[in-house]
């Protein structure tokens, strides 16, 4: 069975996108495990000189290195993911490259009609940094609208439609973890890029 890290994309501790990755995992239980990562009591990153990294984050990008993939769950602040997880994969990609490679779906929930697509959308173009190289799974966000009175009480999608679509999804994204696994060939060079890469010798 495969192993999956659920990335709670925000800090705040009443949110529907934790909800949201609540619910896959007790809906694919039968499929994979997935475990839930919290990110609220990550600290600013601030570039230490050092390059030393909280233990919080060494313990987050060891969960990412032995999982078979990630699913990143996110709201959306102002068209954009929340600063909590732009904060969390900047300490992510910090001496630390654990989203090298990784099989990564996106997913989002949203109290209005959108549910997240810009969001999912600036995601994708952090995750795709020479930092971070994940390999997104293309074309399958997941777009909760109306979250609020999405979940009954037991944290179960209300909409037969949005659960259909998101098993699909899933079915989809345990294929494409399966594809990407395959294609190792430049895994170690990507990694040593990553591990080079500086803006500042550009």
């Amino acid at each position: 069975m495969k192993k999956f890290i659920g990335l709670v994309g925000t800090n705040s501790d009443h949110s529907t996108n934790r909800m949201l990755l609540q619910f896959m995992q007790k809906h694919f239980a039968h499929q994979a495990e997935i475990e839930l990562v919290e990110i609220k009591d990550i600290p600013l990153f601030n570039k230490p000189e050092d390059r030393q990294v909280p233990s919080i984050v060494k313990e987050i990008a060891a969960k990412i290195d032995e999982a078979d993939g990630v699913i990143i769950s996110t709201p959306e602040y102002d068209h954009a993911v929340p600063a909590s997880l732009i904060n969390a994969l900047n300490w992510l990609s910090y001496g630390i490259f654990p989203f090298v490679d990784k099989p990564v779906m996106t997913t989002g929930a949203s109290y209005g009609t959108l549910g997240s697509s810009r969001a999912q959308m600036h995601l994708r173009q952090i995750l795709d940094a020479p930092e971070l190289k994940a390999r997104v799974m293309p074309s399958s966000e997941f777009l909760l609208s109306h979250s609020l009175q999405a979940f009954d009480e037991n944290t179960i999608l209300i909409d037969q439609e949005q659960t259909k679509k998101i098993e699909g999804l899933f079915e989809d994204f345990l294929i494409f973890v399966d594809i990407t696994n395959q294609l190792k060939s430049a895994h170690a060079i990507n990694k040593k890029e990553a591990e080079n890469f500086s803006w500042e010798n550009i």
